[in-house]
């Protein structure tokens, strides 16, 4: 499975592929603690904000 994060700030974009969970998540956690928000998106569907991403790290 893939896990696609997007991270915003003002007008910069930033979208990183990764296929392990683990790696998106910890990444996701980085970026926001710099200040940008940040968006999981797992496969094609299904978005996962960042508050929520510490509920996957535990699946």
């Amino acid at each position: 499975m893939a896990y696609r994060i997007v991270a915003e700030r003002k007008d910069e974009t930033v979208r990183m592929d990764r296929s392990s969970m683990l790696v998106a998540v910890a990444k996701a956690r980085v970026w926001a603690s710099e200040g940008w928000k940040v968006t999981i998106i797992v496969g094609d569907e299904k978005e996962i904000a960042p508050a929520d991403a510490r509920r996957l790290s535990l699946v």
